[in-house]
């Protein structure tokens, strides 16, 4: 079975310290595929483990392992424990972070080949992986040593130059943050919110340039063009048009992120599995 058959066409993506096993079970029991364990989940995947002990059926992926912090033999050796117990639940997604948190980032693609090569000689399957691939370069590398790419902050037009520098075999699974919320100003100013942090970071405002983005959209908070496509906010509706979007630009599965963090963010994923007529074990 293909990952793109196993994540199912929508997942859920959510920051490590927000998730527990109430909510994966709520996920699973919604329909969605898959729940990526966002941040830089640690090498012991000990808590993918905890999520996949909860549930039955659902997958848990990596949203992404960040090669500066987490060991790559430790990660293939908890890969392993892990697939003893859960075979084939379980896709590592693998970045290589951001420089202005991890100063020690350079050449980061052939830090990546060396991370990858220590998966190879330690028997973690190529198909078991997927890269954070923004760059061309990287989505180079995701195309020869990994199952595809698990892009974040990206828009449907990039998911469709993903598919096309990939080919139809592999996944594309790209991230799309949502707000639940049909006034326009406060969901702009939970997606503001959001998305402060990244607009300080380099990587991403040069894949935003390159959607199309211009100097003057990523300035300060952000351009109001920018906050709406980057954070597609309404009802949910909306929000299932974009996820649909990126499916038809070429994604296969597509995992939302809802905004804002805190809180019980169920009802919103029930509004949207209804909308989407999500039956579990799908």
């Amino acid at each position: 079975m293909s990952w793109s058959q196993r994540l199912g066409g929508v997942g859920v993506w959510r920051p490590g310290p927000f998730l527990h096993r109430d909510l994966a079970t709520a996920v699973e029991d919604l329909g969605f595929g898959t729940l990526w364990i966002g941040g830089s989940p640690t090498s012991d995947l000990r808590q993918a483990e905890e999520l996949l002990d909860a549930t039955t059926s659902l997958q848990v992926a990596t949203g992404i392992v960040n090669i500066w912090a987490s060991d790559a033999a430790e990660l293939a050796d908890s890969y392993h424990r892990i697939q003893a117990a859960h075979p084939g639940r379980l896709l590592l997604g693998i970045g290589s972070g951001h420089r202005e948190a991890n100063p020690e980032r350079v050449r980061p693609v052939d830090a990546m080949a060396r991370y990858l090569d220590v998966l190879d000689a330690r028997g973690v399957p190529v198909q078991s992986r997927v890269l954070s691939a923004l760059g061309p370069r990287m989505l180079a590398m995701a195309s020869e040593r990994s199952a595809g790419t698990h892009p974040y902050l990206t828009v449907p037009s990039q998911s469709g130059e993903a598919r096309a520098v990939l080919g139809p075999d592999a996944l594309v699974a790209p991230e799309q943050t949502v707000v639940l919320d049909t006034d326009v100003e406060s969901a702009r100013r939970s997606a503001r919110k959001f998305l402060q942090l990244y607009l300080g970071l380099s990587n991403y405002t040069t894949t935003m340039r390159r959607a199309g983005f211009t100097d003057d959209d990523i300035a300060g908070e952000g351009s109001d063009t920018l906050i709406d496509r980057l954070v597609v906010h309404g009802d949910a509706a909306v929000i299932t048009a974009a996820v649909r979007e990126h499916r038809d630009a070429g994604a296969d599965h597509v995992c939302v992120q809802v905004q804002p963090q805190r809180g019980d963010i169920v009802p919103a994923l029930r509004a949207v599995a209804a909308e989407l007529k999500l039956r579990p074990q799908d």
